[in-house]
């Protein structure tokens, strides 16, 4: 069972590595440009700021198709993360260097505002929803860690765990219809992020950072413990053997 790593700043700047952040930032751009782009859609059909119950659906489907199709796409290139919270928790699990994951966030960060640069200029300049809390900010910081923790456990149990089987092959179904489901449960309350790229990129293009600091503290908290747990439990431990000079 591989540990936490930092890395090598020559193994993170590889050709392969190169082609894994650009895959990140791609991936990451189709999945906020659907998903904040279906909002603003919603809205402006409907001319109403706040997403009623068949809005929130339409929102949840969006999100869980578009995650489902940047995560498959990028599946064979950089593991198609999309989301800083689940580089975290693989990263805690060992399964990616701590170098490498900065430069994966990096990628994801710039894909989700060029994105929202893009739907900014293609909706002629309307207003990019961000996300915020109906409640109080504490109670909104433990819904994400945990429809976060959610996300990156399935994360872990459906592409990640070497005993995953066929499970591998509808790991991108999985991780997007537990984002969908979770959208439909926290929608609502916490706004349903699970992922610090997905409120950053339209925080920075509107200018407003209101909560956003919550779509950071409780994604990495919930990625981190999903990581962590799901690591050292159910990962089967076995030491390789010692290299011998005989």
């Amino acid at each position: 069972m591989a540990g936490i790593a930092f890395g090598r700043f020559d193994d993170s700047f590889s050709f392969g590595s190169i082609k894994a952040y650009i895959a990140e930032f791609i991936s990451t751009l189709i999945f906020v440009f659907a998903g904040v782009g279906s909002a603003i859609a919603y809205g402006k059909l409907t001319s109403d700021a706040a997403l009623d119950p068949a809005g929130l659906v339409a929102v949840a489907i969006c999100h869980a198709f578009a995650l489902f199709v940047a995560v498959s796409v990028g599946a064979n290139i950089s593991g198609g993360h999309v989301n800083p919270a689940v580089t975290f928790g693989l990263a805690l699990g060992g399964q990616i260097t701590l170098l490498t994951g900065l430069f994966y966030w990096i990628a994801q960060l710039l894909g989700s505002i060029v994105a929202c640069f893009l739907l900014k200029f293609v909706t002629g300049g309307l207003t990019l929803p961000i996300h915020s809390v109906a409640a109080g900010a504490g109670e909104g910081v433990v819904t994400e860690i945990i429809i976060t923790f959610g996300l990156a456990y399935t994360v872990y149990a459906t592409a990640a765990d070497p005993k995953k089987g066929s499970l591998g092959t509808i790991a991108p179904i999985a991780i997007g219809f537990i984002v969908g489901a979770n959208i439909l449960a926290a929608g609502p309350f916490s706004g349903g992020s699970m992922n610090p790229a997905r409120s950053f990129g339209p925080a920075v293009v509107s200018g407003d950072f209101h909560d956003n600091w919550i779509y950071w503290v409780g994604p990495l908290i919930g990625g981190g413990l999903a990581g962590v747990i799901y690591t050292y439990v159910f990962f089967p431990f076995q030491h390789a053997p010692l290299a011998s000079d005989f």
